[in-house]
């Protein structure tokens, strides 16, 4: 298409520059990424269609085995704090 001067130029810097524009801006649009609006974490678009992660509720006290093994080791050990038993260590 030509301008009222028969120049097709005029035109292609405005057309490089809208589809620069929605080269970068497209992927955002079409993509439904989270959005922080006025402090708010907002979902994306596809929010109902994602799938849930769950992980379920562990053990509340984190370090059982090595609770445990603080116990053995104290049982073992006994009440005067040696490692030895009885008849001598081996």
């Amino acid at each position: 298409m030509t301008s009222m001067n028969g120049n097709r130029r005029d035109r292609r810097p405005m057309g490089r520059m809208g589809m620069l524009v929605l080269a970068v801006t497209g992927p955002a649009l079409v993509s439904g990424c989270q959005v922080d609006v006025g402090g708010q974490t907002l979902p994306s678009a596809y929010y109902l269609q994602d799938d849930i992660q769950y992980f379920p509720a562990g053990p509340e006290f984190k370090l059982s085995k090595e609770a445990a093994a603080q116990k053995a080791y104290r049982k073992e050990v006994g009440a005067d704090g040696s490692a030895c038993g009885p008849d001598g260590c081996h």
